[in-house]
């Protein structure tokens, strides 16, 4: 499978030539798609299933091409340490829209930070502490967060498309209009939240806990719930259109009729929910 998708990167950067961190990104890249496609795998796709559903996470190459452009230029392995990335960091955060793609800021304190629409698109940010910081509109596509924590930080219209995020915490935070297209998010937790409008189509949301949640307008499509809870959830105009449900908990849930009507069609255990 690797060889494949290499392959599927390969070709996908063909029409930009050899440009100059091209190694670099395709590295980074395959590396991202390779855990997609684990993960994907372990959740039980076929091995055709999570190979499609890895490539559609890819999203847009001229996208991607865009952060390039912005990306960080290599400093010598000496002066790469992590005082000195810290100190990159907190300088380039005070400005607005900030750049951080394809950087390696793993474990990072970034806590309590105004980072208003940054750009941290394929960066390496597993274990980092964004806790209470301002993240409205930020990108975190195709980035490896494991076990990052944004509790109580505000999410509004960030992007997580493609991102590792198993394990993370948003406890707290709001993340209305966020999207979270084709992310592993396996054992995230989400208590008491802001989730109006939130996208996680695609996306494995196994054994994750939206207990006693309120849920408007929040998008499950395509994705995998197994072993997740909705218990004395409230459910609105929410979406499950070809989502794994069968063994999704929905106990003590309070539903509309539309939302009843299409978990039920994906052959989800309703019986002790209530219709409003």
């Amino acid at each position: 499978m690797e060889k494949k998708l290499k392959a599927f990167l390969d070709d996908a950067f063909k029409p930009y030539g050899n440009f100059p961190a091209r190694k670099d990104v395709e590295q980074e890249l395959l590396a991202n798609l390779l855990e997609k496609y684990k993960d994907l795998k372990a959740s039980g796709k076929t091995e055709a299933e999570a190979y499609q559903a890895t490539i559609d996470s890819f999203g847009d190459v001229t996208e991607i091409m865009e952060q390039v452009q912005y990306a960080p230029k290599a400093e010598p392995e000496e002066d790469r340490s992590i005082g000195k990335m810290l100190k990159d960091t907190f300088r380039s955060a005070k400005r607005s829209r900030s750049k951080f793609s394809s950087s390696e800021l793993k474990q990072s304190d970034l806590s309590e930070t105004d980072l208003t629409g940054a750009d941290f698109s394929f960066s390496s940010l597993a274990e980092t502490n964004f806790d209470k910081a301002i993240l409205t509109t930020a990108k975190f596509r195709g980035s490896a967060l494991k076990k990052a924590s944004f509790k109580g930080a505000n999410l509004v219209g960030a992007t997580f498309a493609g991102s590792d995020l198993t394990g993370s915490c948003f406890d707290h935070a709001d993340l209305t209009n966020a999207r979270f297209k084709a992310a592993a998010l396996n054992g995230a937790t989400f208590k008491e939240a802001s989730l109006n409008n939130t996208n996680f189509s695609h996306s494995d949301l196994s054994n994750v806990s939206f207990e006693n949640q309120t849920l408007v307008g929040t998008i499950f499509d395509n994705s995998s719930l197994k072993q997740a809870s909705f218990k004395n959830a409230n459910l609105h105009d929410a979406s499950f259109h070809h989502s794994e449900v069968k063994h999704t908990i929905f106990d003590g849930a309070k539903m509309d009729k539309i939302t009843y009507a299409l978990l039920k069609g994906a052959k989800a255990n309703l019986d002790k929910v209530e219709i409003q």
